[in-house]
């Protein structure tokens, strides 16, 4: 886990919580380094509205790479550490949006 950044994410409506107009539960608090491009974004709709070219999923090999920023506490996770991290950030224990896990396969190989 890296020290606190403020990291600009992308996004349609991204507030500083990393919450964007497609998710903005409480728990919709994480936004995501596409592989791609090397840029954060809210979620994978906000990437496809903004972006100008094709998502890359993250290949099993560089889930070491931290690529999850928590928009609570503004630490980035690996993401390995996301995957294992029970839903709660392992920096500041608020809650992540346990149906995220529904759209792995758009962010990370299975």
């Amino acid at each position: 886990m890296s020290e606190t950044l403020v990291i600009r994410v992308h996004g349609t409506g991204v507030n500083a919580r990393t919450q964007c107009t497609h998710w903005h539960s409480e728990r919709d608090i994480i936004a995501i380094r596409f592989k791609c491009c090397n840029k954060y974004y809210a979620c994978f709709d906000c990437h496809r509205e903004a972006a100008d070219h094709t998502p890359v999923v993250w290949p099993q090999a560089e889930f070491e790479e931290e690529a999850i920023y928590c928009g609570n506490c503004h630490h980035t996770l690996s993401i390995a550490a996301y995957l294992a991290c029970g839903n709660v950030c392992p920096v500041c224990e608020a809650a992540f949006n346990p149906g995220c896990a529904k759209h792995y396969p758009l962010y990370f190989a299975q």
